[in-house]
């Protein structure tokens, strides 16, 4: 009896141990399956995956890569992308007190312009575009991935050119907001890209070395 007691005892120490591990694999399953959702599909199913990630793991942040991205702002980016206004605004504001996830701010202030609320809402896209931008800088100077990151600094020349259009008089807040998210979605599609770059270096490495073995 004492050694079957013994043995559920170590099973569920076990399990629980597995647990956490299990999770965060279901999160960053649903995170990456909705991205491509997002990206290239339907942003109802992008959604459904991101809501059971944020469930199961509310402090989520994008695992994969270095760039700053968490489970609410993809929440509140599908939100936004379905018309969903209301509920974008809740989970981009609760994405937004991580001072670091700029990305949360440029679509908070979409929200905002389109609810009508176009000064606060240039704000927070300035703040996030301008927020995208020095973490490039940042990350292309002070860290090893750094060099597959904008690498031709495209994107840093289009944040540039849509904050200079923010700042004119007659901007359009239709075709400005039509840049932005068509900007945010580039930003994404960088995630990729560098990952993308990143294996095959390293790939192109590890054959080097063993071609000199």
């Amino acid at each position: 009896m004492a050694n079957c007691k013994t043995r559920i005892w170590a099973l569920g120490a076990l399990f629980a141990l597995a647990l956490p591990g299990c999770v965060a694999y279901q999160v960053g399953g649903d995170i990456q399956k909705g991205r491509m959702e997002l990206l290239y599909g339907d942003p109802k199913v992008a959604l459904s995956y991101f809501e059971r990630a944020a469930e199961l793991d509310p402090n989520y942040r994008l695992n994969y890569a270095i760039f700053p991205e968490g489970v609410w702002t993809y929440v509140g980016r599908a939100n936004y992308a379905t018309g969903n206004l209301p509920a974008a605004r809740t989970a981009l504001e609760r994405a937004r007190t991580r001072e670091e996830d700029n990305l949360a701010k440029v679509y908070l202030g979409l929200v905002l312009t389109r609810e009508g609320d176009r000064d606060r809402g240039y704000k927070e896209i300035e703040a996030g575009l301008k927020g995208v931008y020095d973490w490039y800088d940042y990350t292309q100077f002070y860290s090893v991935e750094g060099q597959y990151w904008d690498p031709g600094k495209n994107l840093r020349r289009s944040i540039q050119s849509t904050l200079a259009g923010m700042s004119s008089r007659g901007s359009d807040s239709a075709d400005l907001l039509q840049n932005v998210a068509m900007l945010g979605r580039e930003i994404e599609l960088e995630i990729d890209r560098a990952r993308d770059d990143r294996d095959r270096d390293r790939m192109r490495k590890f054959h080097g070395d063993e071609m000199r073995r």
